[in-house]
């Protein structure tokens, strides 16, 4: 998603967003369009977190997550959303907006199937206690980025590189089998992701101006839900290693 973050990269100094025409009903025509915008993120996002629970929580009664665990199926599932997210990345201009909203939501639908596998591990008690901490803990971050006067931007590029370190540890740890790597891996992927949310709300945020009144703003809602879409699964996964209670 790296070109269309890039289109926001001079909106993001805090306190210099233009307000049209500099009057009240500008600035109130400007707040309006920018409620407006993050709500359609957050309702997105939101309907795609319980679109992918409701899968999860049906594979899983259904044995379908029983009946996938240790067969080449579950690398197919475990796979397939990321090559959703790379193809949604890299054919962002390509793509129209209903293509790109069909595969938001299949995104959805086929990640449900690959956190399916939680409840096999997970009591699902633990699995409920850790969604809605998490969810209370994004929406704390997120109005936290969405208000803050401090710019955030400078934390970017540091929390992607954690990304990156966290994705080589994991790889590592698949040979290593070490619990105190593991616990270490879960603390950093929480304090990573958690700073990704509120540095994505800000980012969603100041990146309106540039977007607004243009054709991309359509396809700019779904790539945002679907920025702060991931923030909120990886935090829950990380925190699950802490809270949750092993089957």
């Amino acid at each position: 998603m790296a070109d269309w973050k890039d289109t926001s990269r001079d909106a993001q100094r805090l306190g210099s967003v233009p307000r049209a025409g500099g009057d009240v009903a500008g600035r109130a025509s400007y707040d309006e369009g920018l409620r407006s915008y993050m709500l359609s993120i957050y309702n997105h996002m939101t309907s795609a977190v319980l679109l992918t629970g409701i899968v999860a929580l049906v594979a899983a009664s259904s044995g379908f997550a029983a009946a996938m665990a240790g067969t080449p199926l579950m690398w197919v599932v475990m796979l397939a959303p990321l090559g959703f997210v790379l193809a949604m990345s890299f054919g962002l201009h390509k793509m129209s907006q209903t293509t790109l909203n069909i595969l938001f939501w299949s995104y959805a639908a086929v990640m449900g199937l690959s956190l399916s596998t939680i409840f096999l591990v997970y009591t699902g008690e633990s699995i409920a206690v850790t969604f809605f901490a998490t969810a209370g803990a994004f929406a704390g971050l997120s109005l936290w980025g969405y208000t803050t006067k401090k710019n955030l931007s400078g934390m970017g590029s540091f929390l992607i590189m954690g990304v990156i370190g966290l994705i080589i540890a994991s790889v590592v740890n698949l040979f290593l089998q070490s619990g105190a790597m593991s616990f270490v891996i879960s603390g950093l992927g929480v304090l990573i992701f958690a700073g990704l949310t509120a540095y994505d709300t800000q980012r969603l945020k100041m990146q309106y101006e540039q977007l607004r009144g243009t054709q991309f703003m359509g396809k700019a809602v779904i790539m945002g839900a679907l920025s702060l879409y991931l923030d909120f699964i990886n935090m829950f996964m990380f925190l699950l290693q802490f809270l949750g209670n092993r089957e």
